[in-house]
Formats: structure tokens, sequence, C-alpha cells
């Protein structure tokens, strides 16, 4: 580690969200180039920073910042720089001049103490004198806030963050509750502010410790895909963070409960916003649960349902079976309506009918789905355009955080969805966040209709929104069980049906698209994998290399997505002295390479361009789980180029390069809502827990034409026999059979 000073000459590239800064710096007549996160700094500033000096590839030799503070300017000639540099508005550099002509080195002093003073000078008015000594105070402030702050090991960019925050009030919060930080400031959480406690020396049973470790302990299990804990649950958990006895535990859960931070109900303990979310969304579905033909002037006979059915079907040439019918029936008489079915049972065809009988009746019709990926095949297996959800409720782009429960959408129950007809794809993948988003922006009469699998995993975020709703027993709801013939013929379709079922399968190869290779050396799976991917796969089911996904249980491990990307990369996109690359971490991204976007950004931009290179559409958000392709790596705008389907264009700047990852291989839940020509599964063994049942029937669902497993036969077979699944604690169902039973005239 070395120590550089200097002052801040020219600032090449500034990141304004994360600092991210490329600068020169002048340190003894000699002109540096540094680059490191210096969010807030400025040009003429005098620093002081550490770090250490890196060749770069393209750019030569840089001193990379680990950590800086800003010097006040200590004599005339560098006061006259720094006011000259455009750090202060209106302050020009022969301004500059004038001023330190007058005042010397006693010119700061006078901004800040007398700053009237200024108005002698010819060209600065009162006014002016003002603003530039508000703007030094302000300036002043936040420097004395980062030297602050820098002693308790806190970033620069999280020093600023803290500081526009609570400005001036920053030094009581840390002194009396810096677990305040965890709260309000993303990016710090409990375990952070617990060191900063630890360093300024509050004590270990302190009230404003238990509470925040009780909070914290219920976000980590919103993490998990839970809405509450059980209070026993959540004491142990809380015990086990914090060291403290439970009987000390539990009188803050009341105290945070009379702080409306959570809610107890029964034995259950919710952090506030998601028991909210649950019982918004159980009163929304009571009020959009209707039965249409009392506020439409549709059929509702059966018999004229029917005729008009069979008419339809007719001239679509589409049959429908009885419980297909019975669905599309049941879908126009309810304002809310839940169509579940596994792999090849006809859930398409029955939404095209749906949809064909709406559009009939003149109705307008929105489709719409969790994800880009789930969207796009909504999309071809209708006929009719389908959107992500969040583009549907139109995102709002002006966000100041990235947290989800802070989303703002345009569409709300003040702008509604203007349409007669929403059905929503892939609805097991749907968290109770983006459930609550979307009851917002539908009004009573508008008919709801939810498609999924109630089977597959269920979603990232927290709550299990189809299950609950199915599992409450209140709306309107068939599940298709019924393989038709033509996908009887595949064996990937009757497979996962035994699978979900808990009956075994033939692992015979003697299947013409599942497969399973006894293989248990791991090199030796590799090796296959590769094989498969480069030469095999691609014309046996006419894709290409890129579209052939492999999916895994695991994240860590050799056969871990993380290992498995390293090597496939090596061999499916090789270093090439065509194809830039750039390292961030561990991963080398090079031009060409598979990536995911693997946490959910409101803010990105993407555009899509015509083959001229002219933006045609432009939107925001890129989403957790988006998978797209590096097109270009520039090192003079430090920034990467990523297409996504429907060609959207997202412009990277390196910085942000902690939000993707290779994706040639990704874990199974990732997987969700896609579909890939063909899929390669390596199985050896794992945590039994992970290595379930409906883990296996999701990664095999995913398979359109083909899946391979590369390992062990017994560890296929003892993942059907384990039907065991992590329990999420939810509580939608519980809430929407109170508000149905209170609405219905039973007692609460």
């Amino acid at each position: 580690m070395e120590t550089i000073n200097g002052y801040v000459e020219h600032i090449i590239f500034q990141n304004q969200e994360n600092g991210y800064t490329v600068m020169n710096l002048m340190v003894d007549g000699e002109e540096i180039t540094c680059v490191g996160m210096c969010k807030g700094l400025g040009q003429g500033e005098n620093i002081e920073a550490d770090g250490s000096y890196i060749e770069h590839p393209v750019y030569g030799m840089q001193f990379k910042i680990s950590s800086y503070h800003v010097e006040a300017p200590k004599d005339s000639v560098s006061m006259e720089r720094y006011l000259g540099s455009g750090a202060v508005k209106g302050v020009g550099a022969a301004l500059a001049a004038r001023i330190v002509k007058k005042f010397g080195d006693d010119t700061f002093r006078i901004i800040e103490e007398e700053p009237e003073r200024l108005a002698e000078i010819k060209g600065i008015s009162e006014r002016k004198a003002r603003e530039i000594a508000v703007q030094m105070e302000e300036k002043k402030d936040l420097r004395d806030a980062l030297v602050y702050l820098q002693q308790f090991g806190i970033s620069n960019t999280l020093a600023v963050k803290i500081y526009n925050t609570y400005g001036m009030g920053l030094y009581g919060i840390m002194k009396e509750n810096p677990y305040r930080l965890a709260e309000d400031i993303s990016g710090i959480g409990f375990k952070m502010a617990d060191e900063l406690a630890a360093k300024i020396g509050i004590h270990t049973g302190s009230d404003y410790r238990i509470r925040s470790g009780i909070f914290y302990t219920l976000l980590q299990a919103v993490g998990e895909g839970h809405t509450f804990l059980p209070m026993n649950s959540l004491l142990e958990r809380a015990h086990a963070l914090l060291g403290v006895p439970a009987e000390e535990i539990r009188p803050q859960v009341d105290n945070l409960m009379m702080d409306k931070k959570v809610v107890i109900k029964g034995d259950s303990v919710f952090a506030a916003s998601y028991y909210y979310a649950e019982l918004n969304c159980a009163r929304m579905l009571y009020e959009l649960n209707i039965p249409m033909e009392e506020s439409e002037n549709l059929p509702s006979q059966d018999a004229a349902i029917e005729k008009h059915l069979e008419k339809l079907a007719e001239s679509l040439k589409m049959e429908l079976d009885e419980l297909q019918l019975g669905a599309v029936k049941e879908c126009i008489r309810n304002g809310i309506f839940i169509l579940s079915g596994g792999p090849g049972t006809g859930k398409t065809t029955t939404i095209n009918m749906i949809i064909r009988y709406f559009a009939s009746e003149g109705l307008d019709i929105f489709l719409a789905a969790p994800t880009g990926r789930a969207a796009k095949r909504m999309t071809e297996a209708t006929g009719y355009e389908a959107r992500t959800i969040h583009r549907m409720l139109e995102l709002n782009s002006a966000l100041s955080d990235d947290d989800t429960h802070k989303l703002k959408f345009e569409r709300n129950e003040e702008n509604p969805l203007e349409t007669d007809v929403i059905i929503i794809d892939e609805m097991s993948m749907v968290d109770i966040q983006l459930f609550q988003a979307l009851l917002r922006a539908v009004t009573p009469g508008t008919r709801l209709v939810l498609v999924g699998d109630v089977n597959q995993l269920p979603s990232v975020g927290p709550g299990q929104v189809l299950r609950d709703l199915i599992a409450s027993g209140v709306f309107p709801m068939v599940e298709l069980k019924k393989i038709f013939r033509q996908a009887k013929e595949s064996d990937i379709v009757v497979n996962a049906h035994r699978i979900n079922a808990g009956q075994q399968i033939a692992l015979d190869n003697k299947s013409r698209d599942f497969f399973l290779l006894e293989r248990s050396d791991v090199n030796v799976i590799y090796k296959h994998m590769i094989q498969l991917i480069q030469e095999k796969m691609p014309r046996y089911v006419n894709a290409t290399p890129y579209e052939i996904q492999v999916l895994t249980p695991m994240r860590k491990g050799s056969l871990g997505c993380e290992t498995l990307n390293g090597i496939l990369q090596k061999y499916l996109n090789p270093p090439d002295a065509k194809k830039k690359e750039h390292l961030s971490g561990n991963t080398i991204y090079r031009e060409g390479d598979k990536v995911m976007q693997i946490k959910n950004n409101y803010q990105l931009e993407w555009e899509v361009v015509s083959k001229y290179g002219i933006p045609i559409d432009r939107g925001t958000g890129v989403f957790n789980g988006d998978m797209g392709r590096i097109l270009e790596i520039n090192e003079n705008t430090s920034s990467l180029v990523v297409e996504y389907d429907e060609q959207r264009r997202v412009t990277y700047p390196f910085a942000l390069l902690e939000e993707l990852e290779l994706s040639y291989a990704i874990t199974i839940h990732k997987s969700q809502g896609s579909e890939y020509p063909a899929t390669i599964l390596p199985l050896l063994s794992g945590p039994r827990m992970l290595f379930n049942r409906n883990l296996l029937y999701t990664a095999i669902t995913r398979a359109k034409s083909c899946v391979t497993i590369l390992g062990s036969s017994d560890t296929v077979r003892s993942m059907i026999d384990n039907a065991s699944e992590n329990r999420r604690y939810t509580a939608l169902t519980q809430r929407i059979q109170e508000v149905f039973r209170v609405g219905e005239g039973f007692p609460e």
C-alpha cells in the first residue's frame, strides 16, 4: 500500500451513482492517472490517497485508490486553484485569482467567517457572496463527514450516502444509534452497523442493538422466501445472531410492535410491510372476485356460452376436452380465475381459447409474465403481444433506491390498467410484492386470469403466491392433468409427470429426448458436457451451442455454476485477439460471453436500435434472471454492452459488473420461466434438502426437445423419492380466508 498527495487536475470520467472515478492527479509536478470510488470529489481538490500502482493492458500504469481523504487548501496557490477549478459554481479562474489576490492565505477564513467581505471584489454582489459561502460550507461539511466516517472503515461511497441521508445529524446518530443506518441506507446491513457500534463502544445488550438484530433476522428470513417467522424460530435465530439470551430479546419484539415495525399475529411475527402486503392482496382479491354476469352484458347461461365456444373452436380448428372447456367457462363467469397444470396438459390451448373468446366479444386483453423470457414464450404461444409485469405496470425509472419494497409503478389505484382482461402466466414466479403492485393497478370489473404450474419451485422473492391462492380454496380454479396425445410422445413431459407423482422413471436411454449418461468422475463430466454442447446437441436439436443450457442445483462445488462457468467459458468462448476482455474481481468478461443479471436494477436504461444504429425503443429496468450476450467491451469508456431478449441493449459501467455473472451454467432456480431447446443437468450428490423432487421436476420441464443428465442414476432416483421441500412461512392463505369470511358475514 502506498500513499500519494496531490490535487485533482482533471476528472476524465465519474459515475454519478456509485462514484467510480478516473482522474488525473498532479503529484509533485507529475500527472498520475488514478481510478477508484471517489464520489463527491471535484476538480481542484487536494487529496491524500492510499492505494497501489497497477498496469492496465490498454492505458498503462494507474494508481488504484483504496481510500482517500480531502485536505483543505493550505496556501494561496492551492486556494486559487481550488476556487478556479469549477468546484464552486459561479467562480471561474479569473474571479478566483481576484479573490485570492485580495485576501491571500486568509481567503478561506474570510469565506467561512466574513463572507460579506467578498462583495468588496468587483463582480461579486452580496447575494453571490452568500451563495459562495454556502457552497463552501456544504463542501466543508461533506469533507469533515467523510474524514469522520473513514475512521470507522466506511467507504467514501457509503459515507456520501450517510451524509446525504442525515446531513449534520449523522454525528448524533453514530454516537447514539448506528443501527439506524441498517434501516435507512441500502448497502449497510445489520452486521456492518454492529461492527460500527462495537467500535463506538455501544454495549452488546443495548436495546437498539437487540431491536435492529430482530428486524435483521426477519429480513434475512424474507431473503429465504418467508413473509414471517414463528416466534420461537425468531428468538432462536436472533439469539444465535446477537449472543443475547432469548428472555432479553422477547420484550424487544413487543417494543418493535409498539413502534409499528413488526406485526404479531398469534405465534407469527412479520416485518410490518410484509404483513400488510399479504393483507392488502387479500382485500383487493375480495373486491375483484365478482361474478362477471352481474357487471357486464355478456352471455351468462352455460348453453349460450358453450354454443359460442363450439363455433369458435370450429372456426379456429381447436379441440378442447371437457376439463379445458370447463376452465374457459369458469374464466368467463368470474372476476378471478386460476388455471394450473403441468407440461403437456393443454394450458396453452386453454389460454388461447380464453383469449379468442374475449377478443370475439370485443374486450381488450393484456398478457404478461414475470420475466422477459417468459413473456417472449407467451407471445410465441398465443400470437398476442405479452410484456413483463414490470413493463405493463410502467415501472417508474426515477427511483432513488433499489429496494424492491420501494418500487414505484406508474400504474396503480390512482392510474389503473385500462383493459378488460389481464392474463398472467408463470404465476409460480410472482412474489408477494409484485403481486401487490399488480393488484393495485386492477379495477373491479376487470377479469384477472392467473396461470401457472403449482409444482414448480416457488418465487425467488418472498411468498408463494400461486400455492397460497389455490390453498385458500375461495377462487374458481381448474387444474389440468390429462397429458395430450402429442405430449405423450415426449418422454420429457411423461417423465416430468411421473417425477411429480413420485414415480421412478426409465433411465435406459431408449428415449429420443431424455438421456442419462452414468458418470462418477467430475473431470469426465466436464469433458462430456463440452462435447455435448459443442458437437452433439446443436445438430440433434437444431440449435446453437449458445442456446443449450447447463442447469445445476448449486452455486458452489465442483459441479456448481461458479466452477462450471469458468470451465465452459474457456472452451465455448476462448480467448481471441479479436475479442476484447475485462477482468472484474475473479471473473473475466469477454466479448461473446453469455451473461445473466443477478439482481433487479430498476434504473438501468436499455434501448433497441435499428440495423442502422438508430434507437427505436427505450426503457428502464433489467431484472434478476435476465440473460444476454456481451456485444462490446470499451476500455475508453470503462463499460461493456449486453444485448438481452428483444434486442434490448444495456451499457454497464465496469463498476456495475458485480450485477452480472457468466451464465453458461445457471442454477435451476434461476431457470424458472425459461425454456431451452436442450438442457444438461450435472447431478452427482448434494444436500438432501436441496436435491429433492420439486427441484428435479423444475429442471426437467425447462427443456423443449432434449434433457441429458450427466452423473448418477442413484442420485436421480433418490431425488424422486425425496418429497421434502424447504417450507416457506407465508400467511396469504390465512389472510384471504379471514377477509372472505368477514366479507361474507362470518365473524372474524
